[in-house]
């Protein structure tokens, strides 16, 4: 009879776990403050960890700042060149690093201190964007100052995400995983709604500076609380036994690779994310064509599909940070992805804007689950030695958007937008049903 696949982690971890609220004196679970009655909700769990409270702290200011530079950075290259090719390019060069350094910086986070990686790379983010602020503010700013900065913050990003994410996990027990990366999927989906209006908000009262001035505060504020952390070391020990140090970053790259691919739970989620973002994610690329000339809503129609996409993934991580690691994630993974194509096509095939509506409503139900899931999979069946380099392979899959966004404005131009999306779609939903036919083992990954 098959078995759940479950996590080396957690399994080692069990013995040793500490007693159940159950079995502790019935003082010690009395909430003396109001802070401490809403650490005790299931939702909140991961935040009773100080370790965890930190990094979380910080992640609202990074992922404010990240989103502001959606809109602040495409207005300003706008601005200052009027053209619609270079806020394409400008996003462009900022996938290079990612494809190129991607594996470099996995191994990095495993092999030298987590905290000080992410502590320089958010310093490094604060200078440049307050050199942009100033540049704008004094009247020098050019278009090559803006694709300098964006290639440097790309270099900087590509090196602090895995050592971020390695860091969650480090900093919780294995059954609050699952929460804190729900956590950290309702402050990323909160962001993606209120930095673009904020950042809008102060391009129209002090222009551009003004909003690149406060996403510099907002990184700085970010490097405050990360600070506080205790020194995380990346794990120096090989699964082998053998000092990380030891090894060339060649071979401690090949090493992360092999990894990746021999961990069935860890190469399911490695998939599913791939064949998402190359088939099935890069949709929103045609949202303008959609909006404008398709259902004839405009800018205006846009923002709101976009903002009911939001409402949906953040419903989603709330419901995977209240219910934790109760979920049959592997069910969850597989089936929402290919939902998540069924529904684009369908979205695809829609011709009123309400229905388009509610469409991206349940698309962003399941985004959720080709992101924050499949985040959680890689990091609990990752050993702490390996969590840098999986992760690092999990966010090459934003080059795989790229391609993918490439693609589908490649194929609209042949046989039009609506015949795009909904092709795209159903390769990226029938890619996860193969999975689900050729890995049976995955639908049981815990």
């Amino acid at each position: 009879m098959e078995t759940a696949l479950r996590s080396p982690t957690a399994e080692k971890e069990e013995p040793t776990a500490p007693r159940s609220e159950a079995a502790q004196p019935v003082a010690l679970r009395q909430p003396r403050r109001p802070l401490d009655a809403l650490l005790h909700l299931r939702a909140l769990e991961a935040l009773r960890h100080r370790e965890f409270r930190l990094l979380w702290f910080g992640q609202v200011f990074v992922s404010m700042g990240t989103w502001m530079d959606q809109v602040a950075r495409g207005w300003l290259i706008y601005e200052l060149t009027n053209s619609a090719l270079q806020l394409g390019l400008v996003r462009g060069v900022q996938a290079i690093p990612f494809l190129l350094l991607s594996p470099v910086a996995g191994s990095t986070a495993d092999r030298y201190s987590r905290k000080r990686q992410v502590m320089v790379a958010q310093v490094v983010n604060g200078l440049l964007y307050a050199t942009i602020a100033l540049l704008i503010i004094t009247g020098q700013i050019q278009s090559w100052h803006v694709y300098v900065t964006a290639f440097g913050m790309a270099i900087v990003q590509t090196f602090e995400q895995p050592s971020r994410a390695a860091m969650v996990a480090d900093a919780v027990p294995p059954g609050h995983l699952t929460n804190a990366i729900g956590l950290n999927a309702i402050v990323f989906n909160v962001a993606r709604s209120t930095g673009p209006a904020l950042a809008g908000l102060l391009i129209a009262m002090f222009g551009t500076g003004g909003s690149y001035a406060v996403q510099a505060v907002f990184y700085f504020l970010a490097t405050v609380w990360t600070v506080r952390l205790r020194s995380a070391q990346g794990s120096s020990v090989s699964s082998h036994g053998h000092s990380a140090h030891g090894t060339s970053f060649g071979q401690s790259i090949i090493e992360g690779w092999k990894f990746s691919w021999k961990n069935e739970a860890v190469r399911t989620g490695l998939l599913i994310a791939m064949f998402a973002s190359l088939f099935i994610i890069p949709f929103t690329t045609l949202l303008p064509v959609f909006a404008r000339d398709l259902l004839g809503v405009g800018a205006t129609g846009q923002g709101l599909l976009l903002t009911a996409m939001g409402v949906g993934a953040l419903c989603s991580s709330v419901l995977i940070a209240s219910l934790g690691d109760n979920l049959p994630r592997g069910m969850l993974m597989l089936g929402g992805v290919t939902l998540y194509g069924f529904i684009v096509i369908a979205f695809s095939a829609s011709p009123w804007f309400e229905l388009s509506a509610v469409l991206m409503g349940i698309v962003g139900l399941c985004h959720v689950s080709s992101h924050a899931l499949v985040q959680t999979v890689i990091q609990t069946y990752s050993p702490s030695g390996f969590r840098g380099r999986t992760m690092a392979i999990f966010h090459m899959s934003q080059v795989m958007l790229m391609i993918g966004s490439i693609l589908i404005g490649a194929l609209s131009s042949l046989v039009g937008a609506r015949w795009a999306v909904a092709s795209m779609g159903a390769v990226g939903a029938l890619t996860v049903i193969m999975i689900y036919v050729a890995l049976p083992r995955a639908r049981l990954i815990r």
